[in-house]
């Protein structure tokens, strides 16, 4: 099997799936390269493939030794992976952090308050001297300002206590690394609660494997990416993808809008595995970051068949065709559809009392 990703060597590595021949016929086995760290983009439109990719990613790096990949499942659809016992995965219902996971600029970037105004100054020095919700609020209960203020202060922090996303006891860097594949189900969290546990959860990694190299490295695999791009969890992603290579962290991000990506997640990928695309903004995306060393233009080098993809290797500075290959474990991101609601529809409801005929 070739692994794209490394032009050397040997070790762990993803069953990616096939070659595609240029007439659509399955080539050799192909795969990609788990035993260095990777900023990796897998794009592609929607109901083509992306976010199975990102799964069949994620089954491999989970039996990987040397591997610990966390999944941030913002859709609810990769419970899949813990089903059976193939694939050794946990899947978190209810994934916390504790607060001081967060570092004290985030906290007025949480809720979109000015670092230097009152309130927004007032939640820093509470996150600064503090390391729990409740120690924050006395914080803010006690402090030298107005009450006006300090009543802000105290909502914001009841507002990010509701969410329920913080807690004593959250996930830490350690039990992240501990083995298995990590799977946090962030489907039923707010938007803002889902990029305070992002950034809580990058930055706790990539802090973790800068103070001390651990004995699993860690992937970040980030379905729905451009939802955490433009947020509180931005700093902490753009952290990982320009410095992660060196402690050792990778970040896969997945998205259906590339568009809507900063430059930085484009260019700084040095894996991009991309599936369908047809909206022309997504497609000038990627093209404005496309390597040289690409024989024709990334628009015509785009699949049209669902998991097909073109995947971009910067490490051999090679581009390829490759048909994914298909899932070990259940896949939970596929459309319902009305006709698998046959088995309902063929039970007849009982008629309303008005509905009955009149004798």
């Amino acid at each position: 099997m070739h692994v794209l990703g490394r032009d050397d060597g040997t070790g762990p590595a993803v069953r990616l799936g096939r070659y595609r021949a240029a007439d659509g016929s399955d080539g050799a086995a192909v795969g990609l390269d788990l035993d260095r760290p990777h900023a990796a983009l897998i794009v592609g439109k929607r109901g083509y493939g992306k976010s199975h990719t990102l799964g069949v990613l994620a089954e491999d790096a989970a039996r990987a030794t040397g591997v610990a990949p966390v999944v941030v499942d913002p859709m609810g659809g990769f419970d899949g992976l813990a089903a059976g016992d193939t694939v050794p995965t946990r899947v978190v219902d209810t994934p916390t952090i504790p607060a001081a996971t967060l570092p004290p600029p985030a906290w007025p970037a949480l809720f979109d308050l000015p670092p230097t105004g009152p309130v927004g100054g007032l939640l820093w020095d509470a996150a600064a001297t503090a390391d729990t919700l409740p120690a924050m609020a006395e914080r803010v209960e006690t402090a030298a300002a107005d009450g006006d203020v300090r009543r802000a202060a105290r909502n914001h922090l009841d507002l990010a206590d509701s969410w329920d996303v913080f807690a004593s006891d959250g996930l830490t860097p350690d039990a992240l690394l501990s083995g298995a594949a990590t799977v946090l189900d962030c489907a039923g969290l707010d938007d803002r609660a889902a990029a305070a546990l992002v950034r809580g959860v990058a930055r706790g990694l990539y802090d973790r494997c800068v103070a001390r190299c651990p004995d699993r490295l860690p992937w970040i695999l980030l379905d729905e990416g451009h939802a955490f791009f433009d947020g509180v969890a931005a700093p902490a992603l753009e952290t990982v993808l320009t410095r992660g290579r060196t402690p050792g962290v990778s970040l896969v991000a997945a998205t259906q809008r590339p568009s809507a990506l900063p430059p930085v997640a484009v260019s700084q990928a040095d894996l991009l595995i991309a599936h369908r695309l047809t909206a022309a903004a997504d497609v000038e995306a990627l093209a404005a970051a496309a390597p040289t060393y690409l024989s024709a233009p990334l628009r015509e080098r785009l699949p049209t068949t669902r998991g097909g993809a073109v995947v971009v290797d910067d490490a051999t500075e090679a581009v390829h065709g490759v048909q994914v290959r298909h899932r070990e474990t259940p896949h939970g991101g596929a459309d319902p559809r009305a006709s698998d609601r046959a088995d309902q529809s063929s039970v007849q409801p009982k008629p309303r009392p008005s509905d009955q005929p009149r004798l």
